[in-house]
């Protein structure tokens, strides 16, 4: 590990309970390959020479590690999933328990060790920014219920819609798509991303990095 432990991740790891021990032993995992641990995005992230490599997860049914560039990997274990349909770039392993972890530790090392290289040598995962989506139809609905928010989410960039299409049509129940829309509705008057800070006390604009847990800790 370059550099020093995060503590946010210490405090993310110890408020996932359900999950601890797995992430404790992910990270022990990470820990031993050559990346700096930090804390974006909500969640415990490693990066090398500043670039995200892979990210550790607490989910409702399980842990997980995610490569950011997981589409590029040759995956000769068959052991990555897209976490989502529309998922072109991420990809990630779950688990349930420490042993499943410990059974492929050598596997995700060498995984990790080859994120790595595809960052060295500045591959990028093609992407087709004139993709049109199509919008959900719950996002729809609440267009034509609330005056001006179509405008206001036809304004964002490409890349914003695309986030916030990708985080409701991630829901499996229609009842979850239409939360997810109407939880985001002053956002996205806002004129914010989904991951865009709102609080104005991030360190790394326009992203959110979580200062604001600790605003009343200082």
């Amino acid at each position: 590990m370059n550099g020093p432990l995060n503590r946010q991740v210490d405090e993310y790891v110890t408020k996932h309970a359900e999950w601890r021990d797995e992430l404790q032993e992910l990270r022990g995992i990470v820990f031993e390959c050559e990346l700096s641990e930090d804390y974006k995005w909500r969640a415990p992230c490693y990066t090398h020479d500043g670039a995200n490599v892979v990210m550790l997860g607490a989910f409702k049914e399980y842990a997980a590690i995610s490569f950011l560039k997981g589409s590029l990997l040759k995956d000769t274990k068959q052991i990555l999933v897209a976490p989502g349909e529309n998922s072109r770039a991420v990809r990630l392993v779950r688990f349930t328990s420490v042993a499943e972890i410990a059974k492929l530790a050598r596997v995700l090392k060498s995984y990790i060790k080859e994120a790595i290289k595809i960052e060295q040598a500045g591959l990028k995962v093609s992407f087709d920014e004139n993709k049109v989506f199509d919008l959900p139809e719950e996002l729809l609905n609440k267009f034509r219920e609330v005056p001006g928010l179509e405008q206001a989410f036809r304004t964002l960039t490409t890349g914003r819609q695309r986030a916030y299409v990708l985080h409701i049509t991630g829901a499996k129940q229609s009842a979850t798509r239409t939360a997810r829309v109407e939880k985001h509705v002053p956002r996205i008057f806002a004129g914010k991303g989904l991951n865009d800070c709102i609080c104005g006390h991030s360190k790394k604009p326009p992203g959110c990095d979580g200062s604001h847990q600790y605003i009343d800790r200082v």
